[in-house]
């Protein structure tokens, strides 16, 4: 059901980095992707597959990881991912893809669940010196990195506390709780209806 994939995928922050994904299974991921609505059919996103050293290891010198973690510099070198999906805009046709990048992102993370991986969406990237590394062209403009590999972090839902604080944060012996807040309080009724 599509709920339980919904629930098991999680932003993994930390992977089994000896377990490798393979070029192929990215490949998977980007043509899942593909087949999403995209605004006006335009489809501007464009897609660089890392799967490999020295590129990996970049790429992860590139990011910043869990905004909230403030004790927490990323990763250790044996619970980095093991490979990534940047995510490119091609202004040639279209000037923004925010939306359609969303989309896009949350079906690759669907998918890499249900292959029984995970990953993590990343928007605090060195978009220049990735550009630069990977040789895009100028019109080309980086929107996100998404982590992907074998999860190797256990991560709870909790409900949101009564002082409305949706902060996650690591629990004693390293569970990453993820508070979301409650379906009636997301649901706004119209006042005849209250």
């Amino acid at each position: 059901m599509l709920k339980d994939l919904v629930i098991k995928n999680r932003s993994y922050r930390k992977f089994h980095f000896d377990k490798k994904v393979s070029v192929e299974a990215l490949r998977q991921l980007v043509d899942l992707a593909r087949l999403t609505p995209s605004s006006k059919n335009r489809q501007p996103l464009k897609y660089v597959l890392v799967t490999e050293d020295p590129d990996a290891n970049f790429v992860f010198k590139h990011l910043k990881w869990a905004w909230f973690l403030k004790d927490w510099s990323g990763p250790t070198p044996q619970e980095q991912p093991p490979a990534y999906i940047i995510l490119a805009l091609d202004k040639t046709i279209n000037e923004q893809a925010d939306i359609d990048a969303g989309i896009v992102s949350q079906t690759i993370l669907l998918g890499a669940t249900e292959m029984d991986m995970g990953g993590c969406i990343i928007r605090t990237v060195n978009r220049y010196e990735l550009k630069k590394y990977f040789q895009l062209p100028e019109s080309h403009e980086i929107i996100l990195v998404i982590a992907i590999g074998f999860p190797n972090q256990d991560v709870r839902i909790s409900e949101v506390n009564e002082d409305s604080n949706t902060q996650y944060f690591e629990e004693e012996g390293g569970r990453h709780v993820v508070p979301k807040r409650s379906l009636d309080e997301l649901i706004i009724l119209p006042a005849s209806k209250i």
